[in-house]
């Protein structure tokens, strides 16, 4: 991987910066870190059962849930890709973030009272009960589907990160990175499940923030900013604009990122068995929802820190040089923080928060990826109590090789950034689920239940269409009109997505019957 450095090819220079005991001290700090997360599933998965891999006895505090939460929904992706945003977009992606804050709102008093109602472990098991079965395997395959590829891209960005800016110097190839990367994760996940998560998010949270914290502070001091005032110069620096509203065609619009983000939550949140699970495992509703609006509220914050700093590493880059000239900007944040001038202390944190990123999301996904197959495909819970328990660690084995291959898969043919990358498969993946829910929840239509999953590929395929056939899409000259003219989509294709399934299954519905 060619990245420079300036004029000087970076691999090289951190083949200089990481001398061979430098490189001891990083596998030193990943192998301390990998115990301690052993120590937290040990202590979590004493006497563990099936109940408490799939819903950790619905027992876990809320505060708990919606700090670890933070970390798993923040992920690799806010942590690389968030900050290398910045350059090209500015602060837009907050105006996303306060969609995911009506996002939030939704879930937690539209669709967290269903599932607490139903008492679901798998949340598809509500269209099952709306629709009938095939409706239920349905959803069950899309959330599939996107859940892999999602956790993939996740996976994908940091064992990218790790690959070329430390373990390359070892000659360790990629794909010993991956396959090592999901068999630690499976190692610590496969007693406690989802009750041993819970707790390790809040380390991984915690860890993730120290090093975002430290960096600014370092950055910030290097520039001299603390005595001009370090607000202050983001605020007035070229990447801080928040709002766009001069352009409805241009992606960066208000509306489509607003729009698109609190649907992009609801998909990727309130109809994710991933993130559901962990409200699944409150005591109650009330406390599910607190949950949710303390995360959500907290979020907001978060989000700004992390293209705060941003603002921070291309002042740094553009003052000292360091970072111009990478080959993508998720790679800013590992060539400033690994750089020799900004010292040991923020490349060893960021090291840390860089595993803490991988694994608060592949591990949540291993584990709801592996109750949606129980569940709602292999009907884990109508079996004897041994076979579930074989049943179970069966799919959590054959989760990870799946997941191994898909990355192996990415690593080959995709070339976006990885928040992109990820919001970029969402809309096709979570829209028809949006559209399956909202017909459910808001009509008491009838439909066909074989119907179901016919529509949401028919739906599929339209979004696709209009994707590549947008202005900007593959299938368009550079700079020529597309089907919608000098409209560019962006993250409204999920909203878009949504509503054609939406209209299709009434289309094709029918009126209740009224029961005399």
């Amino acid at each position: 991987m060619d990245i420079l450095l300036g004029s000087v090819n970076i691999e090289v220079s951190l083949l200089c910066l990481f001398a061979y005991m430098s490189a001891i001290t990083v596998l030193t700090i990943i192998i301390i870190y990998f115990m301690v997360l052993m120590g937290i599933m040990y202590l979590t998965s004493k006497g563990a059962t099936n109940e408490t891999f799939f819903v950790g006895e619905r027992k876990s505090p809320w505060h708990i849930v919606a700090y670890g939460m933070i970390g798993a929904s923040l992920s690799g992706v806010t942590f690389i890709s968030v900050p290398g945003w910045v350059e090209g977009s500015q602060f837009s992606y907050m105006q996303m973030v306060l969609g995911y804050l009506v996002g939030y709102f939704v879930i937690a008093y539209v669709l967290l009272p269903i599932y607490y109602k139903l008492n679901l472990t798998s949340i598809y098991t509500y269209l099952e009960q709306r629709f009938g079965v095939i409706s239920h395997k349905t959803g069950a395959i899309i959330f599939l589907g996107s859940r892999v590829l999602g956790a993939s891209v996740r996976i994908l960005l940091v064992a990218s990160v790790l690959d070329a800016f430390v373990l390359s110097q070892w000659n360790v190839p990629f794909e010993v990175t991956v396959i090592a990367s999901i068999a630690l994760i499976w190692v610590y996940t496969n007693r406690g499940g989802i009750k041993t998560i819970i707790w390790t998010d809040t380390l991984q949270t915690t860890f993730m923030i120290i090093a975002v914290i430290v960096a600014c502070i370092v950055v910030a001091d290097q520039l001299d900013l603390f005595s001009k005032g370090v607000f202050s110069s983001i605020v007035n620096s070229e990447y801080s604009q928040i709002f766009f509203f001069e352009d409805i065609n241009a992606k960066s619009h208000f509306l489509k990122y607003f729009l698109g983000g609190m649907f992009i939550t609801i998909g990727m949140t309130g109809l994710d068995q991933d993130m559901m699970q962990k409200n699944l495992t409150c005591k109650s509703l009330k406390d599910a929802q607190k949950n949710m609006i303390f995360f959500s509220v907290i979020l907001v914050f978060v989000n700004l820190l992390f293209l705060g700093m941003g603002a921070l590493l291309y002042m740094y880059s553009n003052s000292t040089g360091i970072g111009q000239g990478v080959d993508s900007a998720d790679h800013l944040f590992p060539s400033i923080a690994l750089a020799s001038e900004t010292g040991n202390i923020l490349a060893i944190l960021f090291i840390i928060g860089l595993i803490a990123a991988a694994y608060s999301s592949a591990d949540s996904a291993l584990t709801s990826l592996t109750t949606s197959i129980s569940f709602d495909l292999l009907n884990i819970e109508k079996k004897e109590k041994k076979q579930q328990n074989t049943l179970r660690k069966r799919v959590h084995v054959g989760v990870s090789l799946l997941l191994i291959l898909v990355v192996l898969i990415l690593k080959k043919y995709t070339d976006k950034s990885a928040i992109d990358a990820l919001m970029f498969f969402a809309g096709f993946t979570y829209g028809p689920l949006i559209g399956i829910f909202a017909f459910g929840i808001l009509t008491k239509r009838h439909i066909s239940d074989l119907l179901v999953p016919i529509l949401s590929i028919i739906s599929i395929g339209i979004s696709v269409l209009l994707s590549l056939y947008s202005k900007g899409g593959k299938l368009v000259d550079e700079g020529a009109p597309g089907i919608l003219g000098d409209y560019v989509l962006g993250h409204e294709l999920i909203i878009i997505n949504a509503f054609i399934t939406f209209i299709l299954l009434i289309g094709f519905s029918k009126k209740a019957k009224l029961v005399v």
